[in-house]
């Protein structure tokens, strides 16, 4: 099996089907609700579509510790472009990471707390060349990255230590037996070994053709 490699536009329409749309959304917690910026006034979300952070007010105590939020946090929208190259375009995801080091583990909220990061979104596209990149820089990997990759022995200490894992999803809701289907041959342990686990119907995934 080979990946065809998708367009930014292509990604795009293709992700927005499966996730419910996509748009530039909080990175990280702040102590107090963000306010829609002015696109007129610049900034990180000048000219971006889609939702802002949801409006929230603690109806709890707040915790004892107060961050004090001294260094700049990074673009969100910078952010948003890096996860969305993960996907298919290596020399971008290069580009980026070598302007800005702090994008490497950064994740989007696409919505609905559909978290992604750029190793969960070329994970889940088959991209092993983006994901070995990743992994070499210092990316966090993580259950549905190993099944990618045809990591059984990773999968199996995982679903041993809790066999709950099983349904688990990653972003867009992608499971692991979608993740060991995008790595084709090398991951077919992987996909027989979860197959045994428990048995789902395997659908075809577009963007996958035989060589």
């Amino acid at each position: 099996m080979g990946i065809e490699e998708l367009g930014r536009r292509g990604f795009v329409t293709w992700a927005s089907v499966l996730a419910a749309g996509a748009g530039t959304s909080i990175v990280r917690a702040q102590e107090a609700p963000a306010k829609p910026q002015d696109p007129s006034a610049g900034g990180a979300q000048a000219g971006a579509t889609g939702p802002v952070e949801a409006v929230f007010e603690r109806d709890y105590e707040a915790p004892k510790f107060r961050p004090s939020w001294k260094k700049e946090q990074i673009s969100r929208l910078m952010l948003q472009d890096f996860v969305i190259f993960a996907h298919s375009e290596l020399e971008m995801v290069q580009k980026l990471l070598e302007r800005e080091p702090g994008l490497l583990n950064g994740a989007v909220d696409w919505g609905g707390g559909d978290f992604e990061t750029a190793l969960g979104g070329a994970s889940h596209m088959g991209r092993r060349d983006i994901v070995t990149f990743l992994l070499e820089r210092g990316a966090r990997i993580d259950l549905f990255c190993a099944a990618m990759l045809g990591q059984l022995d990773v999968v199996k200490s995982c679903l041993t230590l809790q066999p709950a894992l099983i349904d688990a999803k990653g972003p867009h809701g992608f499971s692991l037996h979608f993740h060991a289907q995008v790595g084709g041959d090398e991951a077919q342990a992987v996909l027989d070994y979860l197959q045994s686990v428990k048995t789902v119907e395997l659908k075809p995934i577009p963007f996958l053709k035989k060589k």
